[in-house]
């Protein structure tokens, strides 16, 4: 269940940041998926170095982490659209 979630997830985030930066709603439905699973990496890398969870915290679905999530896929594609990859 944990992976039809975050695949489902990464689809929203990526179609959420596609949307938002501009001239990239080519990227198709793996595309956008895993724009959106690797944005929510990089927002989770992101928010742990701003502020660690404490010991023994749950993972659980957070708003915060959702918007990390968009942050990160826009992060990650402006990454790959000065690397030219996008």
């Amino acid at each position: 269940m944990h992976i039809i979630r975050m695949l489902i997830v990464g689809l929203i985030v990526g179609g959420i940041a596609a949307f938002l930066y501009p001239h990239n709603q080519h990227l198709g439905f793996i595309g956008l998926t895993a724009v959106g699973i690797g944005g929510s990496f990089v927002g989770g890398f992101i928010t742990h170095l701003i502020s660690p969870p404490a010991p023994g915290s749950s993972q659980a679905l957070h708003p915060a982490g959702f918007l990390m999530s968009i942050i990160g896929a826009l992060v990650l594609i402006f990454g790959l659209r000065l690397l030219h990859l996008l």
